[in-house]
């Protein structure tokens, strides 16, 4: 319960209007983990085996929430972005090492972004270059002008796009029996199913998702009386990416999954032309690409201000959105550059495929480093009273390398010849 400076509980109105000005970075960095890899595996996952993968998008939103609950932990009750707390508790080489795992995996997770508008482009035979320049443009443009409640605000508008999954779920008229049948089967047994699992974990928990999150936190200016309400704001989000996720694999179940199972679903393309026949051609395809768009829009801005804000915070330099662009040249000048190289990239390389492939690879191949740092902070770094200790220290442990785990062991064996 929110309390008063003078010790008596606040109006529910005023609990209500502090919960939604601490709400965002939680939102925000959710929304942004359905991105458009996340959305190609979830439907992957359902035309290959039905619904039988379901129950893992409801059984990953704890293991989402208790990650993304430690940055926000860290961020609140340090005051310092993930980055500037790994060289303060563990040195300056490590930070190097740990801010240039993101950097990869953010110019990763932009050349998926990026290929997704460049797919919606081709959807609607618009050259692919249009695309990328125009949602690369706006998002300079978003960041370069705007404070982080204005960048957070936009954000949460390209991410509110999503919730037409849902719709398209709906449209395709799963069979409820079906449905609840597939979430009692697993084939633990098969490879293929397996490295799914993993793919689906590695979809999940990306290392840019727990640098934004707290740099945003710190950033927002949120204080340990916010923490109750930015734990909500987690809470929230981890059930809200889940269930688009578990719409997109429910949606392409009840389509492609009882047509065509072997579909090849690894571009915007395909997985367009696979579902809309089933919602109607014309809005189908406009209502889809509305959420593609707004997947990609909302990860390209959280993975470059991830990558932004953590070199920044290593280095020293000025890396605040409240700061003006000639103030912190360093921090929008890593920004700019990360956009810029994404967007060249995603135009000259035919191969996107290839391009989402290695992305996924890597991002499971980084999952050890990115949770060992995490977990290592929360037990070093916090203040005593709100450190990991008990039987959550090892819930968290446990989950922890369990999603490591699984993540490496997808990673590795989707390496063609091993």
């Amino acid at each position: 319960m929110a309390i008063a400076q003078s010790g008596l509980p606040l109006p529910k109105k005023h609990r209500l209007g502090t919960f939604l000005a601490v709400l965002g970075p939680g939102l925000v960095v959710m929304l942004a983990d359905t991105d458009v890899g996340s959305v190609i595996t979830a439907a992957q996952s359902g035309a290959q085996w039905g619904y039988r993968l379901l129950l893992l998008q409801l059984i990953l939103m704890p293991i989402l929430y208790v990650v993304q609950e430690l940055t926000v932990r860290l961020g609140i009750f340090t005051g310092k972005g993930h980055g500037e707390l790994i060289s303060e508790t563990f040195g300056k080489h490590w930070a190097y090492v740990s801010v240039t795992g993101l950097s990869i995996a953010s110019a990763g997770a932009l050349l998926t972004e990026f290929s997704g508008l460049a797919g919606v482009s081709e959807l609607f035979g618009l050259p692919r270059a249009l695309g990328v320049v125009l949602g690369a443009s706006a998002l300079w443009l978003i960041v370069i002008t705007g404070s982080y409640r204005r960048v957070e605000r936009i954000a949460l508008i390209f991410g509110a796009f999503e919730v037409v999954f849902f719709g398209i779920a709906w449209a395709a008229h799963p069979d409820l029996q079906s449905l609840l049948h597939g979430l009692t089967q697993v084939e633990l047994g098969n490879r293929n199913y397996m490295m799914l699992v993993a793919a689906n974990i590695g979809a999940v928990i990306m290392p840019w998702m727990i640098f934004y999150q707290q740099s945003a936190v710190a950033d927002k200016g949120l204080r340990p009386m916010d923490y109750p309400h930015a734990r909500w704001d987690t809470a929230i989000g981890s059930v809200i990416t889940q269930l688009i996720m578990a719409a997109v694999l429910i949606a392409t179940a009840a389509t492609i999954g009882m047509s065509n199972p072997n579909a090849s679903l690894n571009t915007v393309q395909q997985l367009s032309e696979a579902i809309t026949p089933f919602l109607g051609t014309a809005w189908g395809r406009i209502v889809f690409s509305l959420g593609i768009v707004g997947a990609g829009m909302i990860a390209a801005i959280v993975a470059t201000l991830a990558a932004a804000w953590g070199w920044g915070e290593v280095t020293g330099f000025k890396h605040s959105l409240e700061h003006h662009p000639k103030e912190a040249p360093w921090f929008y000048g890593t920004y700019t550059l990360v956009l810029l190289a994404g967007t060249i990239a995603v135009i000259f390389i035919p191969d996107l495929v290839s391009l989402d492939i290695a992305v996924e690879v890597m991002n499971a191949l980084l999952l050890p480093l990115v949770l060992g740092f995490l977990i290592a902070l929360a037990f070093k770094a916090l203040p005593d009273e709100h450190r990991l200790r008990g039987w959550y220290f090892w819930v968290v442990l446990v989950l922890g390398g369990a999603s490591a785990g699984l993540g490496v062991y997808g990673g590795i064996t989707s390496i063609p010849g091993l």
